[in-house]
């Protein structure tokens, strides 16, 4: 029964530290604009991609009227001048949209139809996630009755 114990310690101990040194974090959706349908006129894009954090394999939503904007992944040279021609990626298909951020770069989005002159655009930087570091101690103490958590 002993030896059970034992065993049962050591797989638990196993387990807490794979599920600690484990690398990543599940992706997030970013609501364009910070609601269900803010991609349109009056919205401050620039403010809201401030104060979110962009990483490889996040989502963004995009929820509008698709009879009256659209969705254009544009240049950098085009995101500033609002030049909607020779987009990279034409995003529009319903009026609630998808787009996965597959690499750390910028990305440029504009509405056509002349909405980006009224501010329907947004650039954002994505980038590679880099778990946080730790000072190499895990926050565990093996003790003779078996293992627990630091808190």
């Amino acid at each position: 029964m002993e030896n059970l114990k034992t065993i049962l310690a050591s797989l638990s101990l196993l387990l807490i530290m794979a599920l600690l040194t484990t690398e990543g974090r599940q992706p997030v959706l970013h609501r364009v604009g910070g609601g269900r349908f803010t991609w349109k006129p009056n919205v401050n894009f620039t403010e809201w991609a401030i104060h979110e954090q962009f990483y490889v394999g996040d989502w963004l939503y995009f929820g509008f009227d698709k009879q009256l904007y659209s969705v254009l992944q544009v240049n950098k040279t085009s995101y500033y001048k609002c030049i909607e021609g020779n987009f990279i990626n034409n995003i529009t298909r319903g009026g609630r949209d998808v787009f996965n951020l597959t690499e750390a770069k910028p990305y440029y989005f504009i509405s056509g139809r002349g909405y980006c002159f009224k501010g329907m655009k947004v650039a954002i930087n994505v980038q590679e996630y880099s778990p946080p570091t730790t000072n190499g101690s895990l926050p565990i103490t093996i003790t003779s009755a078996g293992f627990r958590v630091k808190t």
